[in-house]
């Protein structure tokens, strides 16, 4: 079991790509995810980590340093936020269409304009269909783990695709919590050597994400929505792997206190444990709330959400983006659209709260969940709108 320390979650995630050993970092700044590339170009100069850091001009120069480096056969990473990803987009589906298993932390942020800095999931939502293995993280110790667990998926051979975590923006990038770090024995009995299938390389020239005429369009990508559905149980047996090797066991669904919950409350990253005190607050008053906290965002974990959600009257699904002229939240349309078929479908609302990165406290989330039941709420319903 390694040490637990106190360290600035961002710091502890770049600790975590350096022990997984990479070959190639590509770095761009931007707020709130400059301390991940900042550190690792700190343990690339002070010789603790033998990787190429590539300082490039631009978001979408990363995620090609990227794809370059994973086509050669290079363990690679890569991090940013917001209006970088909108910037990487293009190079973010290639990445996954070409089966290239890059790692990459999305610090969440909003999108502009106008320009925020702060924390919401809009940059996630942008890229929700790039075909990337997408994770969501609800602590410092999670974001961590998941450095390990996200390379020990993404190079497996029956997987080769990129893998997001995702980690919430100044929420949990910049503060500091306790982390039990890995020692580097650990890492080298969880992460085997990437060993790609096919790489680039002079000797045996192949071609890589070609012209795809219509003949053979719709069987490459009908090829990857297969390989990405097929992941879930390699991401299912290394969440095993970790627990075994950490004790802390990682589910694609995880439920607290659902046991006779009439109402449900479903969210995603680090406001999992503000609801999560709210729901405390509610059972102690004698309410009948409990919590669905989902960590894997794709591939969709659908079963699991079917039978976590299928014993609810109702369930408050909280959203931190918002799809305009949709009128329905992107988490919350998904969730409909899961549950609909099933047998025991609850009534289903939404509600969109701290877009921006505006507070939400667990007296926040105890007021939705009052709002949501009294009628009160509508499709798109932002909480705490002025006006």
């Amino acid at each position: 079991m390694g040490q637990r320390v106190g360290i600035e979650v961002s710091i502890a995630a770049a600790e975590a790509v350096g022990l997984c050993d990479v070959d190639v970092v590509a770095a761009y700044p931007i707020t709130p995810q400059t301390h991940v590339v900042e550190h690792l170009s700190e343990l690339v100069a002070d010789g603790h980590l033998d990787a190429e850091f590539v300082p490039v001009e631009s978001e979408h120069s990363a995620m090609s340093v990227c794809v370059g480096a994973a086509a050669a056969g290079a363990r690679t990473f890569t991090s940013t936020a917001a209006q970088g990803l909108a910037l990487m987009a293009e190079i973010v589906y290639i990445a996954s269409t070409m089966r290239l298993p890059t790692v990459m932390l999305l610090s969440n942020r909003a999108l502009s304009a106008p320009l925020s800095i702060w924390n919401d999931h809009s940059d996630a939502m942008m890229v929700r269909d790039s075909g990337w293995i997408q994770v969501f993280c609800e602590n410092g110790q999670d974001a961590y783990d998941a450095v390990f667990h996200a390379f020990r998926v993404g190079e497996d051979p029956q997987v080769l695709l990129p893998v997001m975590i995702n980690v919430d923006g100044f929420t949990l990038t910049h503060v500091i919590e306790p982390i039990e770090v890995w020692t580097k024995e650990m890492v080298r009995q969880y992460l085997p050597p990437f060993q790609p299938i096919h790489k680039l390389h002079p000797d045996k020239v192949v071609t890589m994400g070609a012209f795809g005429m219509p003949e053979i369009y719709a069987e490459q990508r009908f090829a990857h929505e297969l390989a990405i559905l097929n992941s879930r149980s390699v991401i299912d047996k290394a969440w095993d792997e970790l627990a075994s090797l950490t004790g802390r066991k990682y589910k694609a669904v995880d439920s607290y206190k659902t046991e006779g919950a009439d109402t449900i409350i479903l969210a995603m990253g680090s406001l999992c444990e503000t609801a999560s005190l709210a729901v405390d607050k509610m059972r102690q008053a004698g309410r009948k709330v409990g919590l669905v906290k989902l960590r894997l965002w794709r591939p969709l974990p659908v079963e699991e959400l079917r039978a976590a959600l299928g014993s609810a009257q109702e369930v408050l699904v909280l959203d931190r983006a918002i799809s305009p002229g949709a009128g329905c939240a992107p988490l919350t349309s998904e969730i409909r659209a899961i549950m609909y078929q099933h047998d025991k479908r609850p009534k289903i609302r939404g509600m969109i709260a701290g877009i921006g990165g505006r507070d939400v406290t667990p007296d926040h989330v105890v007021d939705m969940v009052d709002l949501a039941l009294a009628g009160k709420t509508r499709d798109g319903h932002i909480y705490g709108v002025r006006g």
